[in-house]
């Protein structure tokens, strides 16, 4: 695939990478290598003796960072999702991040707009949303195969969508005459189902957000890979974080709060081990005026920031 045909805007580039104060002869992971832009910055600030590991899921992710990151030599790019990150690592004999790790939580904009994998309720698409292509589950298992309180459930927490009812019934309704096989089918019934509202907002822009979360388990994800960074980080390793809606930012925000307080067993008498993270920024970093013309979606991310201490 030429590298002119994936694009992929990197988000808070110099902000994400500062925050980890690389240094020559360390280790740092990229926990979602996408089209390589972190990782090729903190290529650069380590040469020629630090070491990176990126990890990815997607195929056309991998092959165009391998290209643009051929010239380096002391990258290693996985095959496999950062929920694997200790047996990933346990695998080349690294039982320590000795630098930091960054994770960017946004999907590509190869990815969400590519049509065939079904992101986008704007291009006609067999109804998909995996980020992992060898997974065996898919936006269509899901539409046509939960409960209907299952589906207002994950509307409602991962959508925030307020008519999570109305959608949920249609979709029971049409689904037991014939199956809903694509985007656009799911799109025109969540039109369908929910009443006119002026808005620059698509209706189904909250079901297609919670169905990807859902599909991709992204907010479980977030969690658990965090508590594992936190084993793995030696230190003075540096955990730097992009996330890009409410409900991922949130996770952050109260693992960072919960790992950073000198108590957390809530006792009359503390017996909590000292604290393993001091937050560096409190409130979280925002994207530029200026990156935001240049990449619109850039409004939307926070970057968190903390160091393990303990």
């Amino acid at each position: 695939m030429p590298m002119d045909d994936f694009k992929h805007y990197t988000v808070m580039l110099n902000e994400a990478v500062d925050a980890l104060e690389c240094k020559d002869g360390k280790v740092y992971i990229d926990c979602t290598l996408g089209g390589g832009g972190h990782s090729e910055l903190i290529l650069k600030r380590i040469s020629p003796n630090g070491r990176l590991i990126a990890f990815d899921i997607d195929d056309e992710a991998i092959a165009h960072s391998k290209e643009r990151l051929k010239d380096y030599k002391n990258i290693t790019v996985i095959k496999s999702s950062y929920t694997n990150i200790k047996q990933e690592l346990a695998k080349l004999g690294i039982d320590k991040i000795t630098g930091g790790v960054i994770l960017d939580l946004g999907a590509s904009y190869h990815q969400l707009t590519k049509a065939e994998r079904g992101f986008s309720f704007s291009k006609n698409a067999p109804l998909d949303m995996r980020f992992d292509m060898e997974s065996n589950f898919s936006a269509y298992d899901l539409i046509n195969g939960y409960k209907e309180e299952d589906l207002v459930r994950i509307f409602s927490e991962y959508g925030e969508e307020r008519f999570s009812k109305r959608i949920a019934k249609k979709i029971v309704e049409i689904r037991s005459k014939k199956k809903i096989e694509t985007t656009v089918e799911l799109a025109e019934l969540i039109v369908n189902a929910t009443p006119r509202i002026k808005s620059s907002v698509h209706p189904a822009t909250r079901v297609f957000q919670a169905v990807r979360i859902e599909v991709n388990q992204e907010l479980k994800n977030v969690n658990n890979v965090l508590h594992d960074i936190l084993d793995l980080l030696e230190v003075g390793g540096i955990i730097s974080v992009l996330s890009f809606h409410s409900l991922e930012d949130r996770i952050v925000k109260q693992f960072f709060k919960y790992e950073s307080q000198q108590c957390r067993c809530n006792d009359m008498i503390c017996k909590c081990t000292p604290p393993r993270l001091k937050i560096v920024n409190k409130k979280p970093i925002l994207a530029s005026q200026e990156e935001i013309k240049e990449n619109p979606p850039s409004r939307s991310a926070k970057l968190r920031i903390a160091r393990c201490i303990f």
